[in-house]
């Protein structure tokens, strides 16, 4: 990895010059680092010297007789007059221009310079905005990937063949050392060729304007972007020789794949410094700064071949190149190393995860980096591979064809992190950037809520028919089980229990308590439906949620980044395990555990027991789009998300079948070799808070006396006939104020 902690870069005194005449090209023997020496590089044609004629002297005297011209001292009022009036409107007429430039010149100023960047020291030009390159290893110590742009060495054009700057000035701008930072011929050429073309076919900025761009702005297409662009062009041709220019141009150009300059695309692309590169690989690499996305070796290399070609005609024109030499560079297109565009495989979503978090800690301009993370590369594994394996198995029948996974340790370290099932096919994270609706698996925060408002686990109220305005929830399956417990009512799903009870404890205070919880997503004052789960929520928020229950109250805040030094070891960051933030009343954490317990026992998770102490909860959003599964033991919190990126329904999938299947599986595996323990914090449940009734055991055994002769005159009577049985009646709709 290069080193960009070394001594201040200084630029050779070398003089611009211009690329001399084609001689046959002789391409580099196939060693490490070939030293060479210097050399006038691209030198500029010589000007002949032409020796200046000295002007006439003006001569002195009077008269206007015998000497044609103006002379000091004669001309007689009137030509004076005229003299002073044409001086006069001269220098108003300047005056006024000088008016209009300056002007102009603070509009410009006040208009599209005013946010214009500054210009650092021309030793600060080579980091100058430049993200780190970053070494990721696991918990254990391991290297997982690396991560960041990749630059390569910095190199200097004494290093490179000829043929390697010569290839960028063919593609890019030819007339590079004939021109200014702004080439007005290039601009007048390029609005030709687009307006006969119909369409945007050919651009006018030069390479030190491209080099600008790059190094300080954005790639807007705007006025005020081009006029800074050209503003910046002239400040660095002002600094830097033409050579230096070129030089800064090709170690800080991107070529796509996340690379950057010439040794970076040449360790990328074929597997050695760009020292070593042949007049075909040059002329490759020069076809791809114009649209490196566009041209990507890996997608488009008929594309990126078909440009080769114009480079090499282009550098056979200018006389840089032989034909033969351009012929058989042509004829021999380049092999690509086989590593040049690895990925990251299952590691991708954690890493790209990682980057972000890296770069929110070490700040811009900072040097490359190596870092340790919470990652457990054997859980990651096995993550993926049960994602992958239940959707080849299960996906088509289901309606399914994605999943999302994340885990966390006990002390919110992040073990597992999968975004989806193909990282190469799509990039996106669906266990951080999306968010989906929670479903049920969002009751427990409702619960939650209710407990503080002095709900109790044992508390009754009427599963029924029930409306609140105009909406009418149901339970999944329809059909009421009457009085049932409030503990009975969350292991059981029951949708009008939970919807009553956001209801008594209302909306501010359940988006309140998830605030505490670290959910964000929920607004201050939601509408009833939020006992449902109808707010879309991150699926790393809802296992972060969670682990509120599994702690006893207390909110961790998820991590991945454990550590970071320099290449050089020097420390830049340590994650220090700090004190929990208080979120949840110990008590009410114990009460809503034991309950969220009996939704893996007899509830509707049950296919996510796997013999240990474990507490969850399922959810399945409206017509089934989302199924999911969230829950934790004593050592892991960890939640499961199945469904559609394009938000189609499934088959009727609920989140105890897919999601707790996948849950359950990947927990045995997190548990191999860890020993069976229960949450070690639970309290006793809660006593009744008035004192008992001292006539209390004199009433009860007065009860079962009269139970024991109540029983013995009954079997004394005979039966009476069997009565047809009433039909059953319809239950009450309770309709309760919205």
């Amino acid at each position: 990895m290069p080193d960009w902690n070394l001594d201040p870069y200084k630029f050779p005194d070398s003089k611009p010059g211009q690329p001399s005449p084609a001689e046959p090209a002789h391409e580099p023997a196939p060693v490490d680092e070939p030293v060479e020496h210097f050399r006038a590089d691209l030198p500029k044609p010589k000007t002949a010297k032409v020796k200046a004629e000295k002007p006439p002297k003006a001569k002195r005297g009077g008269g206007g007789s015998g000497g044609g011209g103006f002379t000091f001292g004669g001309g007689g009022p009137r030509k004076a007059k005229s003299l002073n009036w044409l001086w006069t409107t001269l220098a108003v007429i300047a005056a006024v221009g000088a008016l209009l430039v300056l002007g102009g010149a603070v509009y410009v100023q006040q208009v599209y310079l005013k946010d214009i960047p500054p210009l650092p020291e021309r030793e600060a030009l080579y980091a100058i905005n430049r993200a780190p390159a970053i070494k990721f290893f696991d918990k254990t110590g391991a290297l997982i990937a690396a991560r960041g742009p990749k630059y390569g060495d910095r190199v200097t054009l004494t290093q490179l063949p000829d043929y390697v700057p010569r290839a960028f000035l063919a593609a890019e701008d030819r007339r590079f050392y004939q021109h200014g930072a702004v080439d007005p011929w290039a601009i007048v050429r390029a609005a030709r060729a687009n307006y006969a073309a119909g369409r945007v076919v050919e651009g006018g900025s030069t390479l030190s304007q491209q080099l600008a761009k790059g190094l300080f702005l954005t790639p807007d297409q705007t006025m005020t972007r081009k006029i800074q662009e050209a503003v910046m062009a002239q400040r660095l041709e002002k600094m830097l020789s033409k050579d230096e220019v070129l030089e800064l141009y090709l170690n800080r150009i991107y070529f796509g794949a996340n690379t950057f300059g010439i040794d970076g695309a040449s360790r990328t692309y074929f597997g050695k410094p760009a020292s070593q590169l042949t007049l075909s690989e040059a002329a490759l690499l020069a076809s791809l700064p114009k649209a490196p996305s566009r041209m990507a070796l890996n997608r488009n290399m008929a594309g990126a071949l078909e440009r080769q070609r114009l480079v090499l005609e282009r550098m056979q024109g200018e006389g840089w190149v032989t034909a033969a030499d351009a012929a058989a560079a042509a004829a021999r297109p380049p092999l690509i190393s086989p590593n040049a565009l690895a990925n990251d495989g299952d590691m991708g979503y954690a890493l790209d995860y990682a980057t972000n978090e890296v770069l929110k800690l070490v700040g811009p301009n900072s040097p490359d980096l190596m870092v340790r993370l919470t990652i457990d590369p054997k859980l990651q594994a096995t993550g993926a591979g049960i994602l992958r394996q239940v959707i080849a198995t299960e996906g088509k029948a289901a309606g399914a064809s994605q999943a999302s996974m994340v885990a966390l340790s006990s002390e919110g370290a992040i073990r597992t992190m999968v975004g989806g099932l193909d990282y190469n096919a799509s990039v996106f994270n669906r266990a951080v950037q999306a968010r989906r609706q929670p479903g049920s698996s969002f009751k427990p925060f409702v619960y939650a809520a209710a407990l503080e408002k002095g709900v109790m686990p044992t508390d009754v109220r009427i599963d029924g028919p029930v409306k609140f305005g105009d909406w009418k929830p149901e339970n999944y399956g329809g059909g009421y089980r009457g009085a049932v417990t409030v503990e009975t009512a969350l292991a059981h799903s029951i949708n009008t229990v939970a919807v009553k009870l956001a209801q008594e404890v209302g909306g501010p205070a359940i988006s309140e308590l998830t605030r505490r919880f670290g959910i964000t997503t929920i607004p201050a004052n939601p509408n009833l439906s939020v006992a449902l789960g109808s707010y879309e929520v991150p699926l790393i928020e809802m296992v972060s949620g969670f682990q509120v229950f599994q702690t006893g109250g207390a909110r961790i805040t998820p991590y991945m980044v454990d550590e970071i030094k320099t290449v050089g070891g020097q420390p830049v960051f340590l994650h220090q395990t700090s004190s929990p933030v208080p979120a949840y009343d110990i008590a009410r954490a114990s009460m809503m555990v034991k309950m969220m317990k009996k939704v893996i026992t007899g509830g509707t998770g049950t296919r996510a027991n796997f013999g240990r102490p474990a507490a969850g909860k399922t959810g399945t959003s409206q017509n089934w789009r989302d199924a999911w599964f969230v829950g934790f033991t004593p050592d892991y919190v960890a939640g499961v998300w199945v469904g559609n990126d394009d938000d189609k329904p499934m088959n009727r999938i609920t989140g105890g079948v897919m999601s707790a299947a996948i849950w359950r599986q990947f927990m045995v595996v997190a548990h191999e070799k860890l020993p069976i323990r229960d949450f070690d914090w639970l309290l006793p449940d809660p006593e009744p808070e008035l004192e008992a009734d001292p006539r209390n055991d004199f009433y009860q055994g007065l009860s079962d006396e009269f139970s024991a002769a109540a029983r013995d005159a009954e079997a004394a009577i005979p039966p009476d006939p069997v009565a047809p049985k009433p039909e059953a009646e319809k239950p009450v709709v309770e309709d309760i104020p919205f």
